[in-house]
């Protein structure tokens, strides 16, 4: 009889806790004795992980915005890397995170550990170069977008499309009453869902330019009606101050979590760009992307022609066109998001059009992506069942 497998994990911020969490439920529904270690949040521990540090402490984005934070994420990864190394796991898996799991994967696939990176980095869209080091660091990729297969496919990488878990956990059909008494939201007004991101320096970039959009719509639109799901309470506390200073008198529902109910009750959202994006398309609302960096973050990336991809909002990348708003740095003008988010608002036939390419996308994505990880995983480890 074989010894328990052994899984180190390192998940990266809220979403990739989620990701782990559902990846440990599916291996332990094939391997009952599984044991799971490493950087890990609470839905992980809750899910039996062995937590040695916090999910939160890799919450950092930006290129230079990491700079202030190098020292302390260069000792934790020092004192991970050890303790992998002493455990000598059967497999490591990186969730998302790649600035911080790829160099790990690498030390640790050098000293004969299997090496997996759950969620691929964005080298489709940016740093193409990173894929000579993916190389070198992981045994194989796990992806959540169908076209992300495909780019490896042509690199040498061996790669999975597992699908998104977020595609299965969300419902083909949803019920917007249903949402609206939940949270106790008028059941006739239109409702703006407002998501201006889960990491505190994302809301500390948008949540100025998400105050002025609610204010000019509150101006047009007086029986418009907002919601805003916050991730954490530092989240909270900070769009709480950055509403108060830029859209006075103007009533904001602030929810703790709940972000999928809200959408489903809302008829408009606006969202930081990333999971969010996908979030509301899976609950088929019409949308406007936004996505703010640092100054010095957002140069280097023009200047240097970082970005090769035509879009960074999940939806446009998954229809390979442009169907919803995006606007980077400059371009986040509250009149103009304003506008097409009541556009949205008004315009039936092309809101009915939009739901329609939402649902094309939510059946190419559902996939039972945390099974299908974790059958990846135990295929790789020579664990998976003959076929």
């Amino acid at each position: 009889m074989p010894d328990p497998l052994r899984v180190g994990l390192v998940a990266g911020e809220a979403s990739g806790d989620t990701l782990g969490a559902g990846l440990i439920e599916a291996l332990r529904r094939a391997a009952p004795d599984v044991r799971c270690f490493g950087v890990a949040g609470p839905k992980m521990r809750a899910a039996g992980c062995e937590a040695w540090e916090p999910s939160e402490s890799l919450a950092v984005m930006g290129l230079f915005e990491i700079l202030g934070e190098l020292p302390r994420l260069l000792r934790l990864r020092a004192r991970v890397r050890r303790r992998f190394l002493a455990e000598r796991p059967d497999v490591f898996v990186g969730i998302d995170s790649p600035e911080f799991n790829l160099r790990l994967a690498r030390d640790l696939r050098a000293a004969g550990i299997k090496t997996v990176q759950y969620v691929s980095p964005q080298v489709w869209a940016w740093r193409p170069n990173r894929v000579r080091r993916m190389r070198e660091a992981v045994d194989r990729v796990l992806c959540l977008l169908p076209f992300e297969k495909r780019f490896y496919d042509g690199q040498g990488l061996r790669a999975d499309f597992v699908g998104h878990p977020l595609a299965d956990q969300i419902p083909l059909h949803t019920d917007r009453d249903a949402a609206r008494a939940r949270l106790a939201l008028p059941p006739a007004a239109p409702i703006v869902a407002l998501l201006p991101g889960s990491r505190r320096g994302e809301v500390r970039r948008l949540g100025a330019d998400f105050a002025a959009t609610v204010r000019v719509l509150a101006a047009q639109r007086p029986a418009l009606r907002f919601v805003a799901p916050m991730a954490t309470a530092a989240a909270r506390e900070l769009f709480a101050a950055a509403l108060s200073a830029g859209a006075p008198g103007v009533e904001v529902r602030l929810i703790d979590g709940q972000a999928q109910t809200a959408l489903i009750a809302a008829d408009v959202a606006l969202v930081a760009s990333g999971t969010a994006s996908l979030e509301a398309a899976l609950c088929r609302r019409p949308m406007v992307v936004v996505y703010r960096l640092g100054r010095a973050t957002a140069w280097a990336i023009r200047r240097l022609r970082l970005v090769k991809s035509p879009f960074f909002a999940q939806p446009n990348l998954l229809a390979g066109r442009r169907i919803v708003g995006e606007y980077f740095q400059d371009e986040i003008v509250p009149e103009s998001i304003g506008a097409e988010l009541l556009m949205w608002l008004d315009d039936a036939a092309r809101r009915a059009e939009l739901v329609d390419q939402f649902a094309s996308i939510h059946a190419s994505l559902r996939r039972d992506a945390s099974e299908s990880a974790a059958r990846a995983i135990l295929d790789l480890v020579g664990r998976g069942r003959p076929r």
